[in-house]
């Protein structure tokens, strides 16, 4: 069985790295991701394969998944008519891995926006305190999509700072809603249900990863808490999200002087700060995402006018929607665009263009999802120069693992969805400000700590 989400139209994207970064896909969007970069080359990037499908195959195909696809997903269908699809890997599973050994772990992540606007351009003072995303939990608890707010914060992961990174991982598990999910051996064993009151089973999470981390700091007894566990599995995706790609391992400098590193709904206190951080790496996947969401200069409300510039323009000339790559096709043509636009507004319709297509792109990027594929390091596999190919997370504490790290979700967001999420934006604001900011007064209170107790059966 598969995710219908693996097929997917021709401009979905995703890109994988190892020691270096391999980019596959068309290049408007993940185009973007790889010019935020100046450690990378354009030798880097591969193409996707796209297949011919029979069409009767893909309406049967189409019939067979709609049940198994989530409520919320079902007001999508796949396109029946075109008879193409693109040929992507399985991210789940390594290529590496041998069936023969410890299943692969693989975890997706939503990060969402990682910056707050710039106050220029919006007109609610808020969202220059308050990040999307945590206004965002308010208005969909509100209207029932989920009966919890998640207090992940985006700006935490995006902090580069380990601390802040640790915390915001450990709040996304406790109330993943779609943004986190756990695979082992190519089965999702760990996700939130939309709408459900049940929170998802962290215990049964919990039996699944002790045995990848039983002997971290020689633990070769069967008393393990859960604490323990969860801490050590928390660090190692902390590694793999701050660890390069490639390049030079440079560093960004935090974005504290700009004022937009903080969240002010973020539960997290800045006292427990123990050490400064320089940043993300100019390398990490984290880096290059942040870097292509701030090709939104404007935010929404900024953004707006320019958009309704080029709407009545393609109302005078419809032809023009060809020329000025309105519906694509994401190429060089299309990225030459987005790198090109001036740097004030000339009043063109080139220019109205190119910012919508850079919010676009952004929109893309604060939307993508991360796979971050874990394969246990025996001592022998750690010896073993064929693994090269796939970074080594080794420390003491926790054990080694061979990582990949993917994006995927890269399909461009539609020039006609702008109006709308106008008009989700203000929604938002607008029920965080009627509610309040409903936060918890003071810390969070950390949930007791547990043990795992395994017999030999």
């Amino acid at each position: 069985m598969f995710d219908i989400d693996f097929v997917t139209p021709a401009c979905s994207a995703c890109y994988r790295f190892h020691d270096e970064l391999k980019i596959s896909t068309l290049p408007g969007v993940s185009g973007a991701l790889h010019r935020c970069s100046s450690s990378l080359t354009d030798a880097l990037f591969s193409i996707q394969e796209v297949v011919k499908l029979p069409l009767e195959f893909v309406r049967q195909l189409s019939i067979k998944v709609q049940h198994q696809r989530p409520a919320w997903r079902c007001d999508k269908v796949m396109d029946i008519y075109s008879g193409c699809a693109l040929c992507l890997p399985n991210l789940t599973s390594p290529a590496l891995h041998q069936p023969t050994h410890t299943p692969p772990l693989c975890i997706e992540i939503k990060p969402k926006c990682g910056f707050l606007p710039s106050p220029k351009h919006v007109s609610k003072d808020i969202k220059t305190k308050v990040c999307r995303y945590c206004m965002h939990q308010h208005y969909k608890v509100a209207n029932g999509k989920w009966k919890r707010r998640s207090f992940y914060c985006p700006l935490d992961l995006f902090s580069g700072n380990r601390q802040r990174m640790h915390f915001a991982i450990k709040h996304l598990i406790e109330e993943p809603q779609n943004n986190f999910k756990v695979f082992k051996g190519g089965q999702c064993i760990y996700s939130s249900k939309e709408g459900s009151d049940e929170s998802p089973d962290m215990n049964s999470l919990l039996h699944h990863l002790r045995p990848y981390f039983l002997h971290a700091n020689n633990r070769m007894n069967c008393h393990v808490t859960c604490k323990a566990v969860l801490n050590d599995f928390i660090q190692v995706l902390v590694n793999a999200l701050l660890s390069s790609g490639g390049g030079d391992g440079g560093v960004v400098a935090d974005r504290q002087a700009e004022g937009r590193s903080f969240c002010e709904a973020s539960i997290f206190n800045k006292e427990r700060i123990r050490h400064g951080s320089r940043g993300l790496p100019t390398d990490s996947v984290l880096f290059r995402i942040l870097q292509t969401q701030m090709l939104d200069t404007l935010d929404i409300e900024g953004l707006y006018p320019l958009y309704r510039q080029v709407e009545q323009h393609l109302q005078g000339f419809p032809k023009e929607r060809t020329r000025l790559q309105i519906e694509g096709p994401y190429n060089e043509a299309f990225l030459e665009k987005l790198q090109k636009c001036p740097a004030e507004d000339d009043g063109s319709v080139e220019y109205a263009v190119a910012k919508v297509h850079q919010y676009r792109v952004a929109m893309t990027a604060k939307d993508c999802s991360i796979m971050v594929a874990l394969v246990p390091s025996s001592e022998e596999e750690e010896d073993n120069e064929n693994l090269s190919s796939q970074r080594q997370l080794r420390d003491f504490r926790p054990p080694a693992f061979s990582y990949s790290a993917s994006i995927l979700d890269l399909d461009p967001k539609p020039f006609d969805s702008i109006p709308r999420q106008l008009r989700l934006d203000q929604k938002i604001v607008t029920c965080y400000l009627r509610t309040g900011g409903a936060l918890p007064k003071g810390p969070v209170r950390e949930k007791e700590d547990c043990t795992l107790l395994f017999h030999p059966m």
